[in-house]
Formats: C-alpha cells, structure tokens, sequence
C-alpha cells in the first residue's frame, strides 16, 4: 500500500486556480520532491496534505486513510504528519534538547530522555542538547528542527525548502545528511523546493510543477534523460535545443551529425521515431557535446565558466547555433578560439517541431 496518494487534488483561492488535477504516490520509505519556480503551487499542495488548507477537488490518503477530499478534512494536529519549516520555527528559550522533546510531551520522561539521546545522535549533535538555539549554526539548527519534526514517529514529514536559508555548500552536504537520517529512521517524506541540486541529492521521486500541474513525476534520471515535454527539458538541466530531421526509424540528422537511438524520449517520441521527413528539435546537454582536438568538426568559444575540474564552454556552430559543452579544466582555451568536438550522445530527446 502506498504511503501517500494524492488523486487528482485541485485547489484554488477563490476563483484563482492554484493546484489542478494533481496525482502523486509516494511508497512507505520514499522520499518525494515538488520542484518548480516560484508561484507553482507546490508550498500550496505541501499546505493542503498538511491540513492547513482544505482541497477544493480530489482526494488525500495517508496509509490508506482518507485525510482530505471536498467533504472531508482531517484536522492537522490528528494526521500524524511532521513538518520542518523553512525557517526552523525552533522556540528560542528551549534548549536543542527541549525543543526535539516538545512533540514527546505525552510520553513518560524515560521514553523522552531515550528518544531525544537517540535523535541527537543521528543527527550528529550527540553532547550538545543543552544548547539554545542561537548557539548553534544553521546547519545545526536544521539539523534539531529535523529531529523535532522526527521525534514522535510521524508517518509522513514534510519538508518546506529545508535548505534555502544555508549557503550552497552545506545546502548539498546537508540534503546527503538528511538523507541519510530519514533512511535510518525508515521515514517517508516529501519536500518542496526551486533548487535542483536539492531535489536530485535526495529524492527518490521528483514532480517538476508549472503553472498547479505536475508535468513529470520521475525518478531524477528519468527526468533528466526522458523529459516528457519541453518544459520539463528546458527546466532541468541545462541543454540547448537544436533543429533536426528524421531520417529513417529512429535516426536523426542535426548540423553535427546522425544521431541514432533504439529508443528516443521526448513528448510523442514513438511517433517521431517512425515519420521519416519530420523536422524536430533535438536536446544536446552540455555531455552530449565532447571536446575532440582530433575531430574535424569545430565550433568557436563564445563563452566559459570555470567550475573547476571543469569548464563549461559556449560554442558558436558553422549555422551560428550554439552548444554547451563540460569540457575537463586543463583544456583552457580562448574567447574566439576554435576547438574540435564530436557527439557523444546515449539519450537522445526530441520534440516535434511546430508547423
């Protein structure tokens, strides 16, 4: 049985539409992830299995039990769910300690005392539960939200841009953590979030939203190489898009050569694979595209980012397309220079271009 099923829910501020037609299942252990841009209306659906608004349309089960539909509206505090706010919302005058007991205020002080050393643990702040909250960083301070909303077993959490107010290198140390810390719990949970790097380092499975609709729910894979429509292409990742004819079944011609697939992604994939003459534009991602001084086909830098081990180079085609291209940081070459590159392509993704 899944854990959490959300069955065509649709929400909506008076005559405003914020969430339409909205399905998801999340199974017992999973973690789940809302991505899209501001305005989306994920922050509204987490609100809505929350309890803290009531659907317009659809239904919400948890468990199997009916927590929300247009006639039903499970009270928030009797759903069993844990929630982690955006800002921690830890009560200043408790101590670490305090504040992850605070949802323990019903057991005895031994079943406290063992939970809350336990939790400190897990989430690596062991010896430290006598601190308050402005002693500690924010990472730490994530990290005691984290076992507050864990501490009395909750049956789903809920987490609400987690990491938006860390930098964004602790943000991907901690999303591995966290991570780490709901596995060892057995917990499943859902976040929402507008950055990727968060919902790729710790979801199982990734709705990208736009506009109240999930366009794609996915594995991270799935939707970075299988995008099923242009916006889900265009918002995951980075990739240009380049024009193409079909070929014959499967085989497609763009400016840099003949891509071929045993199965081609994109939005109505199956038909282009078999409509020889149809033009289409083809997602190149910056590994599509290698650096090759022995290859004949060249391209001009236009621009680069240092990144590191790597640059990731702009390239001007013959046609005057550009590319982007991951190319290792020992290979730095000049604005205007030219460079050899070659097609090394394992998905290949188009979309039917419009008449």
């Amino acid at each position: 049985m899944a854990l959490l099923e959300l069955n065509d829910v649709a929400y909506a501020y008076g005559k405003q539409k914020v969430v339409q037609d909205l399905s998801l299942t999340l199974q017992p252990g999973e973690i789940g992830c809302l991505l899209g841009p501001s305005g989306c209306g994920k922050t509204t659906v987490l609100r809505c299995i929350a309890g803290f608004e009531q659907v317009s349309a659809g239904v919400i089960r948890v468990a199997g039990e009916l927590i929300s539909s247009r006639d039903t509206h499970l009270a928030a505090e009797r759903r069993r769910i844990g929630m982690v706010f955006q800002d921690y919302a830890l009560f200043p005058h408790l101590s670490a300690a305090a504040n992850i007991a605070f949802g323990l205020r019903n057991s005895t002080k031994e079943v406290r005392q063992a939970r809350v050393a336990e939790l400190l643990l897990t989430v690596g702040l062991a010896g430290q539960g006598d601190k308050f909250p402005h002693e500690l960083s924010g990472g730490q301070q994530q990290r005691v939200a984290l076992a507050r909303a864990l501490a009395p077993r909750p049956r789903l959490l809920l987490l609400d841009e987690p990491f938006s107010n860390l930098d964004v290198e602790l943000r991907e140390r901690l999303a591995l953590e966290v991570r780490s810390i709901l596995a060892a719990e057995g917990t499943t949970a859902i976040l929402v979030t507008h950055d990727q790097h968060e919902a790729f380092t710790i979801a199982d499975q990734i709705g990208i939203m736009h506009e109240g609709r999930i366009q794609q729910w996915d594995t991270p894979y799935n939707l970075y190489h299988r995008p099923s429509n242009r916006f889900v292409a265009d918002f995951v990742g980075q990739g240009v898009f380049l024009p193409g004819e079909v070929i014959s079944a499967n085989r497609i011609r763009i400016e840099l050569g003949i891509l071929s697939s045993e199965v081609l992604a994109g939005g109505n994939a199956d038909d282009i694979a078999r409509q020889v003459g149809q033009h289409v534009s083809v997602l190149l991602r910056p590994d599509d595209v290698v650096h090759d001084d022995a290859s004949t086909l060249q391209a001009e830098v236009l621009a680069k980012a240092f990144r590191g081990a790597e640059f990731l180079y702009t390239l001007k085609l013959a046609s005057g397309a550009q590319v982007l291209s991951l190319v290792p940081s020992h290979h730095n070459h000049a604005i205007g220079e030219h460079i050899g590159i070659r097609l090394d392509v394992d998905h290949v993704v188009a979309f039917k271009t419009a008449a």
